[in-house]
């Protein structure tokens, strides 16, 4: 019995098309009517890119690079518009078409609607997203159950953590939790500037309290009364500055420089440092009353090279973001990239990722981000470890398994503690290892 193939193409769910070597569209499947709302009598004969108005068409036609390379290109995520004007995610798929004789004679591209696929993405990411937040680290899940009732209060909150890994996120997610969220939020860099600079920032001064002091300006303090007075880097301020922030802080007054009057205010302070205060306290190096009086209530961030498993969560959040800002349409990073990505450490924690994606945007030309557009610091230590070992290959596979066994030796193998860490059910964490096939030493293997 002979089966028509475009009786076959027809059955099937995911969208069939086929190009000339003008890009004029020479079928069309039920599928692809039914995803775009484009009628095949209206497609075949058009240009596809008159058809789909994908953000890929322009500059980076997949289809394109499959007729130029002779390579396909497999579940590649873009976005179509379709006849009522609705932008659509499709994951693509591209091929040479060829005749009986192997002659190329064209291309094929098939495309599946994910948009229930996006829908479920963005609830799953909304369940690891609090205020500006984006983690699903069980540390910082943690810390998400503890900011509703910390805001709640008026007490003095303390956040310690490295550089980069959030702090004034935080902070700000405190006042828009707060009972003062209608006023103002004001940061003031406490290691930016010299004491008698950050005085006259904190407290403001009187005209003629100085030679260019033309006329009154309110400090920090007055600009955040009724609202939330961010201190970061605490740690960096003198001595003499600590005597005078302690008293503002017992008394809830100040005076503005040149003034004579004290100034009541009613800001709830929130101070940051990436520094160990406890620790500068036994150095003597921070005055143990000013500490307890920031002290309430701490709140530690972890690194990010501590929560790894946000990574892809967090690079998908900086795309989207670069592509709203930048008005482009970058899908993703590839596996090459991705792999790069998750080896690396962070010193500079999450605004160092931040940054490196920043700046892959501006490299990128192919709609998503390869290795090249990352720093080469990132690919290069990979490439010489290849190279000095051939038989070593840094795909993500070994990546991930190397990240989990890292993660199990620092939980001193023990699956359930690590699952948490991780932020995965302990089941998923077993499919893994066994999947992996990661060894776990004797002594360890009922826990």
């Amino acid at each position: 019995m002979h089966i028509r193939m475009d009786t076959i193409l027809d059955s099937i769910a995911d969208g069939v098309f086929t190009v000339d070597h003008d890009w004029r569209i020479t079928f069309f499947n039920r599928a692809a009517e039914e995803i775009t709302g484009v009628p095949r009598e209206e497609a075949i004969g058009q240009f596809c890119r008159e058809v789909f108005k994908a953000d890929v068409c322009d500059r980076r036609c997949v289809l394109r690079y499959t007729k130029e390379t002779g390579r396909k290109v497999a579940n590649r995520t873009v976005h179509i518009i379709s006849a009522k004007g609705q932008r659509l995610p499709v994951t693509i798929s591209t091929a040479l078409l060829k005749d009986e004789t192997g002659e190329v004679i064209g291309a094929v591209e098939t495309f599946r609607n994910i948009s229930r696929e996006e829908d479920l993405r963005k609830k799953l990411e909304g369940k690891y997203t609090f205020q500006d937040i984006v983690s699903k680290s069980h540390k910082m899940q943690d810390l998400f159950d503890l900011l509703p009732d910390v805001a709640a209060s008026a007490s003095t909150v303390l956040l310690q953590g490295e550089s980069g890994t959030g702090k004034e996120l935080v902070a700000r997610a405190i006042h828009q939790l707060s009972s003062r969220k209608n006023r103002s939020f004001v940061a003031v860099n406490c290691a930016a500037l010299p004491d008698t600079l950050l005085e006259a920032e904190l407290f403001g001064y009187k005209a003629g309290a100085f030679t260019d002091a033309k006329k009154d300006k309110p400090g920090r303090f007055k600009l955040a009364d009724r609202g939330t007075l961010f201190l970061d880097e605490i740690g960096d301020i003198s001595p003499a500055m600590q005597v005078r922030l302690l008293r503002v802080l017992q008394e809830k007054t100040y005076e503005p420089l040149g003034g004579v009057e004290s100034v009541r205010h009613d800001a709830r302070i929130i101070a940051a440092s990436n520094r160990d205060i406890q620790e500068l306290v036994r150095e003597d190096k921070f005055r143990e009353d000013l500490y307890y009086r920031i002290n309430v209530f701490k709140l530690v961030l972890p690194p990010l090279r501590e929560r790894i498993a946000d990574l892809p969560l967090l690079i998908d959040h900086f795309i989207r973001m670069f592509n709203s800002l930048q008005n482009k349409s970058i899908d993703g990073v590839d596996d090459e990239s991705l792999a790069c990505l998750m080896a690396y450490n962070y010193p500079g924690n999450v605004r160092e990722l931040e940054n490196i994606i920043e700046r892959a945007f501006i490299l990128c030309k192919l709609g998503i981000i390869t290795k090249k557009d990352l720093p080469e610091f990132l690919w290069s230590k990979v490439e010489r470890k290849q190279a000095a070992d051939p038989e070593q290959h840094s795909s993500l596979r070994e990546l991930e398994a190397a990240f989990l066994a890292n993660a199990l030796k620092r939980n001193q193998w023990h699956r359930s503690q690590t699952a948490r860490e991780l932020g995965i059910h302990k089941s998923t964490l077993f499919r893994q290892i066994k999947s992996l096939g990661i060894k776990i030493p004797a002594g360890h293997k009922a826990q």
